[in-house]
């Protein structure tokens, strides 16, 4: 579809895992089409979400096992019965794991000729990711889920262990067909919601984990040692937020053998995520500017220094490749002249979190007569508290300061914010849907800094009033962000 970007819209945050359901975590399934078409009926022209990627055991969609694959938790076993490729008491009853072990069997036995032609062009097509990250994954299970770094040297070595492939045979056929589900459900969704002029909109962290098929299978790119150890760490330096900054403990990247390279392992990285969204957003853009380099021995980020990127050479190759890129720039934090002159001269908008607006003075970038027209505004993102839930925080002094910056908008929070942000010259507005069903902190998707009970929040269609779609259909009108197909 046309670049959403294009003329004034409004969109909705939610990951699929938060989509109702009757297992641990949503699918991109039956509820999935249902959600969009709830978008379609309030008038929302954007559907945005988190990585998609296969997760660690903390569940963050920020350090996934893979760059390209999607997480087959998300994989709609409802959708696998209706093909007869699964049982109707296994998708009931069946961890999903055994479920999928299941549809591949009965597919193998029982799949058309144009089914059986569907799964080996996907194979083709991805192999460029999929060779690797198949044998990762079965030689991953083998040794207990250890990280690849602490495997035994011939496997830690990705050419050495490709000799093995055979030897992992049962488990490389398993994660192909998983993924060639993934991506055939994907690419439906993607249709459904094109279809009806709902963009998806996806999220790309500018770093990998260290345990993932990425670094495993492209260790020449990334700063680690021939053992696999880490050599320097991501994060930023000390702020106001933190007196220690953050140590994310990301691998780096080798910015001068992959521009060597053509920048070909971010080219492939682009061309999947593109096969599955139609806008991207670039968590952490100012790192492709300057970055902070933490060596692997330190505790905390204090000891890091600012390092060159690989600036415009990166983006000038990416759109060699793909033409216009459709980036939204996260730029939030301190950002210098150098990185706002980055995203404005390939025209990526940056963001603009209505939540910090209403500290310090009237020159405050995030308060809405403040805003421009190539920038996204959200109430808040999946990692702030629900407006809601950011407003009851708030003292009564602090309460008034933002009553009266928003006193022409007439309903009550988090109402007041929502349609701050639908006013706004901003060309896309963005909400959690938390927002949209007046929830409080109890919703909240992520703490930063926290490792328990992050991203598990979902929601209900009871919780979906019956006049909602209606009533925000209504707004969208009146701040002239009709999603309708231009």
């Amino acid at each position: 579809m046309k670049n959403p970007l294009k003329h004034r819209r409004a969109g909705v945050l939610l990951h699929p895992t938060s989509l109702p359901g009757a297992r641990a975590q949503g699918n991109i399934g039956r509820d999935a089409r249902r959600f969009v078409d709830f978008l379609q009926e309030a008038g929302i022209g954007v559907w945005q979400m988190l990585p998609l990627g296969p997760t660690h055991t903390d569940g963050s969609p920020y350090q996934c096992l893979s760059a390209h694959a999607g997480n087959t938790s998300l994989i709609c076993l409802d959708d696998l019965v209706e093909l007869d490729w699964l049982s109707a008491e296994s998708a009931c009853n069946a961890p999903i794991a055994d479920c999928l072990v299941e549809a591949k069997s009965t597919f193998e036995a029982t799949a058309s000729t144009l089914d059986v032609g569907a799964y080996k062009k996907f194979r083709r097509q991805h192999a460029f990711w999929l060779d690797a990250y198949s044998l990762y994954l079965a030689i991953r299970q083998q040794q207990d889920y250890r990280p690849w770094y602490q495997w035994p040297e011939n496997l830690r070595d990705w050419q050495q262990a490709r000799s093995l492939r055979e030897k992992y045979r049962e488990g490389i056929e398993q994660a192909c067909f998983e993924q060639y589900l993934f991506y055939s459900q994907w690419s439906a969704l993607r249709h459904y919601a094109n279809e009806r002029c709902l963009a998806l909109f996806g999220d790309m962290p500018i770093y990998v984990a260290h345990d993932s098929a990425d670094v495993w299978s492209n260790a020449e790119i990334f700063s680690i040692d021939k053992s696999g150890a880490l050599i320097t760490v991501a994060g930023v330096p000390p702020d106001y937020f933190s007196a220690t900054g953050q140590r994310w403990g990301n691998p780096l990247y080798r910015w001068d053998l992959l521009e060597k390279q053509g920048y070909a392992w971010w080219v492939e990285r682009f061309k999947t995520q593109l096969e599955l969204f139609d806008l991207l957003r670039l968590d952490h853009f100012r790192g492709f500017e300057k970055y902070w380099e933490i060596p692997a021995s330190a505790e905390t980020a204090i000891d890091g220094r600012w390092i060159e990127g690989p600036g415009a050479s990166l983006f000038e190759r990416l759109r060699e490749v793909y033409g216009e890129l459709p980036l939204v720039a996260e730029d939030l934090g301190i950002i210098t002249p150098e990185v706002d002159a980055l995203r404005l001269a390939y025209g990526f908008p940056g963001m603009k979190i209505l939540q910090f607006a209403f500290d310090g003075g009237e020159d405050n970038p995030y308060l809405p007569h403040n805003h421009e027209r190539l920038s996204i505004v959200y109430t808040g993102t999946h990692d702030n508290d629900t407006t809601l839930g950011w407003y009851d925080s708030l003292n009564e002094q602090e309460k008034e300061r933002v009553n009266n910056h928003l006193e022409k908008y007439r309903k009550d929070m988090p109402w007041r914010l929502i349609e701050a942000a639908l006013d706004s010259v901003a060309t896309l507005a963005m909400f959690p849907l938390q927002d949209l069903l007046s929830l409080g902190s109890e919703a909240r998707m992520n703490t930063p800094g926290t490792m328990e009970n992050n991203w598990r929040w979902r929601f209900t269609w009871s919780q979906v009033e019956p006049y909602l779609a209606a009533q925000l259909h209504g707004l969208i009108i009146r701040y002239g962000r009709d999603s309708a197909c231009l």
